[in-house]
């Protein structure tokens, strides 16, 4: 029997020790900077009411504040995984920070609405370059399995508490320091992530001997969603059957199927249609599309319940969604637990048939309601949220190859963000119609702008439910954990290995 020098041994030890420190070290920077980003979809909602006023917006034009964000955010999201995967994910992480943090210097100093709408939709564009790198490092330094899903448990529950953080935060913010620290906050946290990203970080990338960047395909996409959002968003005041309307949409349509034909024909396609041979990506991807769509629909048409409805203040609004946040965080570790040694689908599908439920529970608000007696039920019920960001995140990356690291983050992080944008636009879009009938008909405008929301979170809540049977249909339900148990089955890798293959 050979012996083993327990120098070597305890060298062994510490060297696996110092890596695991390292990795996690650079994940908690890349998930504050996930948590920058989750934050700045919503953090202006309560603060639309006044940066109405303060910069002269028309109210239908509000939206655009929270939208211009999330089209290019999610636009832009599948490229910036690409770049990450090419030219190195640390750079494109530092390099997207960047212009996230100048574009937020530059909304923090806007003097007119259509200004401050432009630099939102530059933020997004940074954003779309900090998401994906951030994502695909985490995946290349924490192996398949086990450890990677604890990872991204911690980064699913990330997600789902920046969304209502944000509202609390820009809540605060107005109210005690004005809205342009809203984005004053996000010059601070990105400046000091760019001081340590470089030191903190691992670089990686995809080895190439031709790098080729599919432009037409983020075009193509980029404006076919661009369309259909502004098609949605306009379609009350000019009509749905109007020509413009349906021009526009049917250009969407159009650029949407030249996007898909120009992935199947390209070399170094945006978005390689391969990846939706894995079935469990795909299914991940469509379920969170919809939790975009009804999560973030919500967020947005129960803010302006609060403050249009029942004339609660930013900061009143924002201590509100506090109690979907903390229910998410409260559930993120059994949440993680239940994924890694049961299963993801079960764990999805609750999730999102408790989120469904819990907004269809919100359209009994009256009138003359208030927090316990109305809303406090509903929000803690949504705050299983996070049930459902922890499996989707694991599960859109089961299977993914490292060349394709970046481009899966993308992909997922593309679905939620366009599913929020089209949700935002469409629940909007509900409420307005829906409020002007009923104002046509004679009914007060209290209760006419409140049958109108009412009728956006039905819409909203049948949404979420409908990703329920997506679960079951298309995630396979035992592959993350079979994942996990061969994993499980293996020794850990030295830390000169994990350091090799993060690419440090």
């Amino acid at each position: 029997m050979t012996s083993v020098d327990p120098r070597i041994e305890l060298r062994g030890r510490a060297g696996a020790q110092s890596g695991a420190v390292r990795r996690w070290r650079a994940f908690s920077l890349l998930a504050v900077a996930y948590f920058m980003t989750a934050v700045d979809l919503l953090i202006v909602n309560v603060a639309l009411p006044t940066i109405g006023v303060k910069l002269h917006f028309a109210e239908s034009d509000l939206q655009w504040v929270v939208t211009a964000y999330a089209i290019t955010f999610g636009g832009f999201l599948l490229l910036g995984g690409r770049a990450a995967d090419l030219l190195g994910r640390r750079r494109v992480f530092m390099l997207g920070l960047a212009v996230f943090t100048a574009a937020s210097l530059a909304c923090a100093l806007a003097t007119s609405g259509t200004f401050l709408i432009i630099m939102r939709g530059i933020q997004g564009l940074g954003a779309a370059a900090v998401l994906p790198a951030a994502l695909s490092i985490v995946m290349n330094m924490f192996p398949e399995g086990a450890e990677r899903n604890k990872a991204l448990g911690i980064w699913g529950a990330v997600g789902a508490s920046g969304a209502t953080f944000g509202v609390l935060a820009g809540g605060a913010l107005t109210r005690y320091a004005g809205w342009p620290y809203i984005f004053y906050l996000n010059v601070a946290v990105g400046t000091a992530a760019l001081l340590l990203a470089r030191q903190v970080v691992p670089e990686s990338m995809r080895p190439a001997a031709r790098r080729r960047y599919d432009l037409l395909g983020a075009l193509t996409v980029t404006g076919a969603l661009v369309l259909a959002v502004y098609a949605i968003s306009q379609a009350p005041a000019v009509g749905w059957s109007a020509a413009r309307t349906l021009a526009q949409l049917t250009a969407a349509a159009v650029l949407l199927a030249a996007f898909v034909v120009t992935e199947a024909r390209a070399q170094a396609p945006l978005l390689p249609l391969r990846l939706f041979r894995l079935r469990t990506l795909a299914g991940s991807n469509a379920v969170g599309f919809l939790l975009g769509a009804s999560f973030y629909g919500y967020i947005f048409i129960g803010t302006l319940y609060m403050q249009q409805v029942l004339g609660y203040s930013a900061m009143t609004t924002g201590l509100a969604w506090l109690t979907v946040g903390l229910t998410g965080v409260l559930l993120a570790g059994p949440a993680q637990i239940l994924v890694t040694r049961a299963s993801a689908t079960l764990v999805m599908a609750a999730g999102m048939s408790m989120t469904g439920a819990g907004i269809l529970w919100a359209t009994q608000a009256p009138v003359q309601g208030s927090f316990w007696a109305n809303l406090a039920g509903p929000f803690f019920l949504t705050g299983t949220v996070t049930w459902v960001f922890i499996p989707v995140s694991i599960g859109a990356l089961v299977g993914v190859t490292e060349r394709d690291a970046g481009v899966a983050s993308g992909l997922i992080d593309s679905s939620q963000q366009l599913g929020g944008a089209i949700g935002i636009a469409v629940a909007s879009t509900v409420a307005a119609a829906h409020s002007r009938s009923m104002l046509s008909r004679g009914h007060a405008a209290a209760g006419a702008l409140t049958g109108g929301l009412h009728q956006a979170l039905w819409v909203c809540g049948l949404v979420g439910l409908s990703a329920v049977p997506l679960a079951f249909l298309l995630v396979r339900r035992y592959e993350i954990a079979q994942v996990t148990a061969a994993t499980h089955s293996k020794t850990p890798a030295p830390a000169s290995a994990s350091a090799s293959a993060s690419g440090d």
